[in-house]
């Protein structure tokens, strides 16, 4: 049973996604969601995946929402008995930890610092559920460091996201304007608090011969009068735009290990982005791109170094590619996952 707060798009939902679109070929696999966040990530699961809703289930906490939830999720359990309950993401993970029997729990948290930084309040109840599960997982380096650090130290490890290799789609077009430009740099991120809209646009003023192109606003955005940046909204498997972009840029101020990134890795793109969280795991300054400080010349600089010079772009692009082979690939997590679950012998 893989149980996650939101039924939308992101991080946690795609690691979601991933692992069950696998397992269930050999295991029966049920996936629990709360509604809010449109439903996407249903649309993207196997028939054979069986699915269940839970509707009081939200990230925000509310005293009335969250009971109804522990009673729903109590029930879900003994409807199914499931050998296996992943938990993903901190809000369902406090939850399930309360409900569910310890022994059967794999806890992954999406991205500590989100907690770590942002909501530290919750920190003492982390640290008093985390012998609630067999398994408690971050998904980087960085994260179990993390973890470790607050006093959190129960069977704590890390396992990296994996994802299949992004299909290219001939027929994907960007606007017209867009083709204007020497090149284009793409950025895919909801416009929420986290990540850095605003220093792209510092960074497109910047760089007025390059087309900035951003995927992921949910409504109307202004743009300042930034001629040479594109909001496109929110696009389904919008990583397949990649295939259409010189490099990937993500301004952001906290990440675990973004599976954006991710998906321009597996098409050889460069990627410059915020040195943050497990981020420079996966992005090596002056390998395949370089993870930077927030600070908008700092990476004015690099995109234009990168794409200015084809041998540093090819040895960049071909690394990228490399990296994603060797350690994100969607089959390597399952493998890591299996593990955990005992469901495979090491």
């Amino acid at each position: 049973m893989e149980v996650v707060t939101r039924s939308d798009l992101g991080g946690a939902q795609s690691v979601v996604i991933n692992l069950s679109n696998s397992l269930c070929k050999y295991h029966e696999v049920i996936v629990v969601a709360g509604t809010e966040g449109g439903g996407q990530m249903g649309q993207l699961l196997y028939d054979n995946v069986k699915q269940e809703s839970v509707k009081w289930l939200r990230r925000s906490v509310s005293l009335k929402n969250d009971l109804l939830s522990l009673v729903c999720l109590w029930r879900l359990y003994h409807k199914y008995q499931p050998d296996v309950i992943h938990l993903h993401s901190s809000k369902v993970g406090i939850l399930g930890r309360l409900v569910f029997p310890k022994s059967k729990i794999v806890y992954t948290v999406h991205g500590f610092d989100s907690i770590r930084l942002a909501y530290r309040k919750f920190l003492p109840l982390e640290r008093f559920l985390q012998n609630r599960c067999k398994a408690l997982v971050g998904v980087c380096q960085y994260d179990k460091k993390n973890l470790l650090e607050e006093k959190i130290t129960h069977q704590v490890g890390f396992v990296y996201n994996g994802i299949k290799t992004v299909k290219i789609d001939d027929n994907l077009k960007l606007p017209d304007e867009c083709l204007q430009y020497e090149k284009i740099i793409l950025c895919i991120a909801r416009l929420s608090k986290p990540k850095r809209f605003d220093l792209f646009l510092e960074v497109a003023d910047l760089l007025h011969q390059y087309a900035f192109v951003w995927i992921g606003n949910q409504s109307d955005v202004d743009t300042c009068g930034h001629k040479n940046v594109f909001c496109l909204g929110s696009i389904p498997n919008a990583g397949r735009y990649n295939h259409l972009a010189d490099l990937f840029f993500l301004p952001t101020n906290y990440e675990g290990l973004p599976m954006v990134i991710l998906e321009a890795m597996s098409l050889g793109k460069p990627v410059i982005t915020s040195n943050v969280g497990g981020v420079n795991e996966m992005v090596i300054s002056g390998w395949n791109g370089y993870a930077l400080d927030n600070v908008a010349e700092q990476f004015a600089d690099k995109i234009r170094l990168v794409l200015n010079n084809e041998d540093l772009y090819a040895g960049f692009s071909k690394h990228s590619l490399e990296l994603f082979k060797q350690k994100f690939t969607v089959e390597k997590m399952v493998e890591e996952y299996l593990l955990l679950y005992n469901l495979k012998s090491s």
